[in-house]
């Protein structure tokens, strides 16, 4: 199974991803906010969203496992 990991510790501003989506390599799937400036998070592999296991709002630590892809 592929993951999407958060790149840094911060709050989950927006998940831009459904289940079911189908995402690319590089695609942004989740925006952290943290220090006040917003992060883009990109898919390292391409796949179709499985599980997504945060909520916008929600913070996360650095390496936490946002998306699951399969």
């Amino acid at each position: 199974m592929k993951q999407v990991q958060a790149s840094m510790a911060g709050t989950v501003w927006k998940v831009l991803v459904a289940v079911g989506d189908q995402v690319e390599i590089g695609q942004d799937v989740i925006i952290l906010e943290s220090m006040k400036m917003e992060i883009p998070v990109q898919a390292e592999a391409a796949g179709q969203v499985k599980t997504i296991k945060v909520e916008e709002g929600s913070y996360v630590g650095d390496g936490e496992v946002m998306i699951e892809l399969e």
